[in-house]
């Protein structure tokens, strides 16, 4: 890929942000959240959170042409977290390199990208549920970055009370 392929590069900032708002969502659960269960049969958010790295990983073998997909169950919170960032600077070399892509950056987008997107938003409403609630913010003034991808992400500029 070269810095001038503007879908490629949307696509990079799009898991940018899937890691910031990750990362947040992720960061300080308490212990046993990931057990948390809304309800009787509904995912746990550590099933979620395996599911997410299962997509990422889908993810960068459909950018390769193939389309392997594996579950895997869950783990402890903290090494399905790593799987997640782990996922995505996977998906990202993939996306910032010269090699050509197996699928469309839209595929990718459309597929595991947005699903991902949706169950990170998942966690977030089960630690409200848990009484772990994430702060709100402006998301629009997060200062998000492609390439930036793991767990350590810039503070928030603007979140609300």
């Amino acid at each position: 890929m070269t810095d001038t392929d503007p879908v490629r590069q949307f696509l990079r900032h799009t898991l940018a942000t899937l890691a910031y708002r990750g990362a947040k969502a992720i960061r300080g659960a308490p212990p046993g959240f990931s057990d948390f269960q809304s309800r009787e049969g509904a995912r746990t958010p550590g099933q979620i959170l395996a599911h997410i790295a299962d997509l990422l990983d889908w993810g960068a073998t459909i950018a390769r042409g193939a389309t392997a997909w594996k579950d895997t169950p869950p783990a402890d919170w903290d090494a399905d977290a790593a799987r997640f960032f782990r996922g995505l600077e996977q998906l990202d070399r993939i996306l910032a390199s010269a090699e050509p892509l197996g699928n469309s950056p839209e595929k990718l987008f459309q597929g595991p990208v947005a699903d991902a997107l949706a169950h990170v938003g998942q966690i977030a409403i089960l630690r409200r549920m848990a009484g772990s609630p994430v702060r709100g913010e402006s998301y629009f003034k997060a200062d998000i970055a492609a390439g930036r991808l793991g767990a350590d992400q810039k503070p928030p500029r603007f979140e609300f009370d």
